[in-house]
């Protein structure tokens, strides 16, 4: 590699690094009393939706946190387009998310839990 490849790497490095440290560290248990918004759809097994389109809901139990907050941040700006993910999103502030993507994430984690 040339110095300017590692140099342009280290630099890439340490931007993905400060935007992982800025990002707020989730509570399971403050996304426990937010899931609600979530059950109705993806808390069903085999749901099928029918707005916009007809499409099966994905589940997001088990979920990768940074996977689980960066879906969601991308339906917040508009880079994901669905209607009611978008509002949903739009709701939320980036330590609500990172609740949401920790509670999610539990191993073990189910419908059932909301539902207590």
């Amino acid at each position: 590699m040339t110095k300017t490849t590692i140099a342009v790497l280290a630099a890439a490095a340490l931007a993905a690094g400060s935007a992982l440290a800025q990002a707020p560290a989730g509570d399971a248990g403050r996304g426990a009393q937010k899931v609600q918004m979530c059950q109705g759809c993806h808390g069903i097994e085999g749901w099928r939706t029918a707005f916009p389109e007809v499409y099966k809901v994905p589940r997001i139990a088990g979920q990768h946190p940074q996977y689980f907050v960066s879906a969601l941040k991308a339906y917040r700006s508009g880079d994901r387009a669905h209607p009611s993910m978008k509002g949903i999103a739009a709701t939320l502030s980036d330590q609500d998310m990172a609740d949401l993507a920790a509670y999610y994430a539990q191993p073990g984690e189910t419908t059932r839990k909301a539902s207590k």
